[in-house]
């Protein structure tokens, strides 16, 4: 049987052919020298050898995009582990494979997808799980990202003070936007909207990029900061109040000044969607002493990333409120992200 034959043979239900494992894991492993038992056929688990430093470890699925769901869960699990402040450094993850739809082929891209994206956060694949099974209408994928931070540099979402200034670093919905162009591509086309504006859309997952990693990281070089957030499900909206919910305060925001991406706006109008409460991995909230604010919005800006003080942290008896259309609005979490309706 030639190899295009065998790339395109549907996958049986259960776990992949041992050889297929074995050769995807050769392929897109890499070693890393603090990891005592990495992944192997057979093997359940994986063992790193720790130093001084704190072990911080994130765990996030992917559940609507399936394009580059491989690149997706890293990056995604990346940002959690980032946020406190660590370099991320070992991924760890699960795939779970609709029957009678999986390939040979689908499943080398998916590993190939998440090499590429723990070699872009400086990540190494160390372990996980692939199966097919019964009744998924579409490829899961589940990931576990564990990252290294000093104990003295580890930051909290929970820990932002009455005092901060509160900036944003890029705009939103970079994610949400690369969803609606990737998931309703001919629906947008009959609606009307321009080839050129449903790719720069599409590409958002790059460029700008769902990753905030360099931007979290860089914070943390320039500041002290307080706390970190990278909103996600819910959008801005659902990320403000988290970071505020966590640490305890209030806070004043003013969404008026929140920078909502062209594209991610003309694709949200279509579809009766809020940007602000729309799937928004690329952007990330920082909480730092309002004398360092300037400084850290310069440097971010010096090395190509877009941010502004959007708001400030306040004590908790103040209340969480956000100006929005020029009037005062309570801040609430959003039930359910604004992505679900075109779903």
């Amino acid at each position: 049987m030639d190899k295009q034959t065998v790339e395109r043979a549907l996958l049986a239900t259960g776990k992949l052919p041992h050889e297929m494992l074995r050769t995807l894991l050769r392929a897109y492993g890499r070693e890393d020298e603090q990891v005592l038992v990495g992944p192997r056929v057979g093997e359940d688990a994986t063992a790193v050898q720790l130093r001084e430093d704190v072990v911080v470890a994130g765990m996030d699925p992917i559940t609507f995009a399936t394009e580059e769901i491989g690149w997706y869960v890293v990056h995604v699990n990346a940002n959690d582990v980032a946020v406190m402040g660590a370099a991320p450094r070992w991924f760890l993850v699960t795939f779970l494979l609709p029957e009678g739809e999986t390939t040979a082929a689908d499943v080398e891209r998916m590993f190939a997808q998440v090499a590429h994206a723990c070699q872009e956060v400086g990540a190494v694949l160390v372990g996980g799980h692939t199966e097919v099974s019964y009744g998924l209408p579409r490829p899961l994928a589940i990931g576990v990202m564990l990252g290294e931070v000093s104990s003295q540099r580890l930051v909290r979402t929970g820990g932002a003070r009455p005092g901060d200034v509160v900036i944003l670093a890029r705009g939103v919905p970079i994610e949400g936007t690369a969803i609606i162009a990737r998931e309703r591509r001919e629906d947008l086309l009959a609606r009307g909207v321009s080839d050129a504006l449903i790719r720069r859309a599409a590409d958002f997952l790059h460029d700008p990029g769902i990753s905030v990693v360099k931007a979290a990281r860089l914070a943390v070089e320039v500041a002290p900061v307080h706390a970190m957030h990278d909103p996600t499900e819910g959008g801005l909206i659902t990320g403000l109040w988290e970071l505020a919910e966590a640490s305890g305060v209030g806070l004043r925001v003013d969404l008026d000044a929140v920078p909502v991406l062209e594209e991610g706006r003309v694709l949200c109008d279509l579809f009766g969607l809020d940007p602000l409460a729309t799937i928004a991995s690329g952007a990330l909230l920082i909480a730092v002493a309002q004398e360092h604010g300037e400084r850290l919005v310069a440097a971010l800006e010096d090395a190509g990333i877009p941010a502004r003080v959007i708001g400030r942290v306040t004590s908790r008896e103040e209340g969480r409120i956000a100006l929005r259309h020029g009037k005062e609005w309570p801040l609430q979490p959003q039930a359910v992200d604004e992505i679900v309706k075109i779903f």
